[in-house]
């Protein structure tokens, strides 16, 4: 069984075929999809869709998302995490991070709503899911002092960086960009790091496996970009089992485990 550690289903790019496309991820083994919300819009759209599909959600404002976000943003979602405190499909804050890779973000206004989001996911007793995007030392600066754990999400840090992140109790999402050759740095730590510090993602409708990728000349030519989705995941957990030299069944296996150990509402929820 394969669990979809990150994937927004909740996104206008699923509004024509969501019932297939979840449909397809079953058939597939994905058992199961977290879905995190990037805003308070979409609280309770992430919520709904977890139930519907009997999938599990996260409640956070993302990184990308706090410049139009509001204190009374963080408001609500102290509210909806205590609302939602005994739905145990709600297994953590997120998606909450820094970003400092995309041109023109207010820094200071994204740290401030993450060490917000960081002490809320705490009050409320939550792992994160966090993006981490050229950010990996600021984002660890804050995580020590604030004892919270859970994923961080699409990892693509450096080693030492890796190793601090797992030291914390973080397991590491390893997802799409796995499957190119040229991502080399992403592939040596998913060959060399432990295996319990591995998840699988596949963050659809983003961040697409070579198998979907498209370039811009091609795209210029009127080729479409293939749209990534979670039934793509048992494909992608294949190409990581080949660069460690397990089979695919024990991959799926461990980065079921390690999901629920850095979810542990997950657990309790999948034994139900």
């Amino acid at each position: 069984m394969w669990i979809d550690t990150h994937c927004h289903l909740d996104a206008p790019e699923f509004a024509g075929d969501l019932a297939a496309v979840r449909s397809r991820a079953q058939a597939c083994g994905v058992t199961h999809c977290i879905i995190p919300a990037v805003a308070a819009g979409n609280f309770e759209t992430v919520r709904a869709l977890a139930h519907r599909w009997g999938d599990s959600y996260a409640l956070g404002i993302h990184p990308l998302c706090t410049g139009e976000a509001s204190e009374q943003d963080l408001v609500l979602l102290d509210r909806a995490l205590a609302a939602h405190r005994n739905d145990p499909r709600l297994v953590a804050v997120g998606e909450i991070g820094l970003d400092y890779f995309v041109p023109g973000l207010d820094g200071p206004r994204q740290e401030h709503f993450y060490r917000e989001q960081l002490a809320l996911a705490r009050r409320h007793g939550l792992p994160v899911l966090l993006h981490v995007r050229r950010s990996a030392d600021q984002l660890l600066k804050q995580l020590r002092r604030a004892e919270v754990a859970g994923i961080a999400h699409a990892f693509n840090g450096s080693a030492q960086q890796a190793a601090e992140f797992v030291k914390l109790g973080f397991r590491l999402g390893f997802g799409g960009t796995v499957t190119y050759e040229r991502s080399l740095q992403i592939r040596r730590l998913a060959r060399e790091l432990p295996l319990s510090a591995l998840v699988l993602e596949t963050d659809a409708p983003d961040i697409p496996p070579h198998w979907l990728y498209t370039t811009a000349r091609e795209r210029a030519d009127g080729a479409r970009q293939g749209r990534n989705e979670p039934g793509e995941l048992p494909r992608i957990g294949e190409v990581l089992a080949q660069l460690r030299g397990v089979s695919a069944g024990e991959l799926a296996a461990a980065t079921f485990t390690n999901a629920c150990d850095a979810l542990p509402r997950l657990r309790a929820l999948l034994r139900g």
